[in-house]
């Protein structure tokens, strides 16, 4: 029983790790004067084409009160955006725009996915398919 015990943790993380996402990295916004542009590097570890993704940008103050937001197709959608292969990468920029000037630069990006569509129109889960982390400083 000993034994066995020992490998769970090992199980444990073969388990947590074998399942292929779409990896959504996320810079920290860069803002002048009423724009804020948030880029995010996109990177398809599904076996499946990502024929389109849509994607919501918020962003929050030191306060965590929202700003800003936008919603893009950030893959696919139009013809200047074509599908992501597997094992593709791209990169995508949000641009929010404000009626005034943000009144601080200390600002945070919040994204997330609301419709991944795979190759053959599959609906990918957003919530499960998708992996969204901030980029390494």
């Amino acid at each position: 029983m000993k034994h066995l015990l020992s490998f769970l943790p090992l199980f444990l993380s073969g388990v947590l790790t074998t399942h292929a996402q779409f990896a959504v990295t996320v810079s920290p916004p860069k803002i002048v004067g009423q724009k804020a542009v948030v880029s995010l590097a996109l990177k398809n570890n599904l076996t499946n084409k990502v024929e389109s993704a849509r994607a919501v940008c918020f962003l929050l103050d030191d306060q965590g009160k929202m700003v800003g937001q936008s919603t893009k197709w950030v893959i696919g959608g139009t013809k200047d955006r074509p599908v992501l292969e597997p094992k593709g990468e791209t990169t995508f920029n949000f641009v929010i725009t404000n009626p005034q000037p943000f009144t601080t630069t200390n600002l945070t990006a919040k994204v997330s996915f609301t419709r991944v569509v795979l190759d053959g129109s599959k609906l990918a889960d957003p919530n499960r398919d998708v992996q969204v982390q901030p980029a390494l400083k």
